[in-house]
């Protein structure tokens, strides 16, 4: 018989071999047992079940049996039963907290859950940023022309920073918004990877200056002096002898923009090409420098003849005031809530119904913001509003109320 020290580590050793089988059915059966009714299996059936595997002479009766008590291998046994005991003990107990915190629901969405890399998040005045950049060439639309060159160069060229406590999915969302609103695109595909780069496929502009002009409006085109700053999308005042004219800015480009341009493309001028290459490329949105330009503006239809024949003597930019609108969306955002737009689908639970009767609230944590219903919008409406297959709904709630809702009726 070896010494004491040694029978001890032989029983180690023999336990770990023979205790890997018996913790993991204690592991699975705590799991399982735990996740289907909530119920912790007692320590000592663990012990018995395990001990048991272990071939022991059947259980825990073994300890008091002659041949085990006064065998030579007596303490390399008995270290190696304790062993087993707390190997499959620590394993039913890993078990048992898996079942406690293993979702009880799963779904696609859950499983193919994409994060950022913490290596591309900066902190930026207390909160967590990225920045998104355009990787590798822009691909075109399926069904849709060739976007030009100069755009594609554009696109490529395009970065912004974005919070980063948000979901890829969500991230990409905002992405494709922000790139068919800059470049005023007709689609867009996003995809993120986890270090931010984003790979884009975009559609060309369809229809030009006239996708701008608001129905019942014509745009008109006139010469004036261009205050420094004025933007597409400014409301304007233009003063004529006759009478004063309101509008909105639908493109605008001023006489210094105009030759800076000319001069760069003419034969011959000198360029540093160190200048061109960190030269940022031009803004989506043109804005005005000053000075003498012409500027198109949508205008009253009635009021577009009139104007043809008038000459502009002075150009008003009107003030908006302060866009409470965005200091809510920033408070929605802090508070944990989005904003969606979602289109019942035939047979979704909540249409031929109301949104009183559809507890939209209580069911699906959601609040109905707009509705369009028979082609009309409606906002705020009130519980009596019905609910039809085909109606549009802007509602405000968490991520995961807004995915449910969208899985639910969209």
């Amino acid at each position: 018989m070896a010494s004491f020290p040694v029978e001890v580590l032989f029983g180690i050793y023999v336990g770990v071999l023979t205790g890997i089988v018996p913790a993991l059915v204690s592991w699975a059966f705590g799991f399982v047992f735990k996740y289907v009714t909530g119920v912790t299996v007692p320590a000592f059936g663990v012990v018995v079940l395990a001990v048991a595997i272990a071939g022991v002479n059947g259980g825990l009766l073994a300890l008091n049996d002659p041949t085990f008590t006064r065998s030579e291998n007596q303490v390399r046994l008995t270290v190696a039963v304790v062993v087993v005991l707390m190997i499959s003990l620590y394993a039913h107990n890993a078990g048992d907290k898996m079942g406690v915190s293993f979702p009880r629901k799963l779904s696609l969405r859950k499983l193919t859950e994409r994060t950022l890399s913490t290596d591309v998040v900066e902190l930026v005045g207390g909160r967590g940023e990225v920045r998104v950049t355009v990787s590798g060439d822009v691909g075109d639309m399926e069904g849709y022309p060739p976007i030009p060159a100069d755009l594609r160069r554009e696109i490529r060229e395009w970065r912004a920073s974005f919070p980063a406590d948000v979901p890829v999915v969500e991230l990409e969302t905002r992405v494709t918004d922000r790139l068919r609103t800059e470049f005023d695109l007709a689609d867009v595909s996003v995809t993120l990877d986890e270090r931010a780069r984003a790979t884009v496929s975009a559609a060309p502009p369809l229809g030009g200056l006239s996708k701008r002009i608001p129905t019942g409006k014509r745009g008109v085109s006139v010469r004036t002096l261009l205050p420094t700053g004025t933007a597409r999308g400014d409301e304007v005042s233009l003063v004529t002898p006759d009478r004063t004219y309101r509008g909105t800015v639908v493109s605008l480009r001023s006489d210094r923009a105009r030759e800076a341009v000319a001069t760069a493309a003419r034969p011959g001028t000198p360029a540093d090409a160190s200048d061109a290459e960190t030269a940022p490329p031009t803004p989506a949105v043109p804005v005005a420098d000053g000075g003498e330009g012409r500027l198109t503006v949508a205008v009253d239809a009635g009021g577009a003849e009139s104007l043809l024949g008038s000459a502009v003597t002075r150009l008003a930019v009107q003030s908006r005031g302060t866009r409470r609108e965005y200091e809510l969306l920033s408070l929605l955002r802090q508070a944990g809530n989005r904003i969606g737009k979602v289109t019942l689908r035939d047979g979704a639970p909540v249409a031929a119904t109301t949104i009183g009767d559809a507890a939209l609230r209580d069911a699906y944590g959601v609040t109905v913001l707009a509705v369009r219903h028979e082609g009309h919008w409606q906002f705020a409406p009130r519980g009596s509003q019905a609910l039809a297959a085909g109606d549009d709904l802007f509602v405000v709630g968490t991520f995961d109320a807004l995915s449910a809702f969208r899985e639910a009726v969209a």
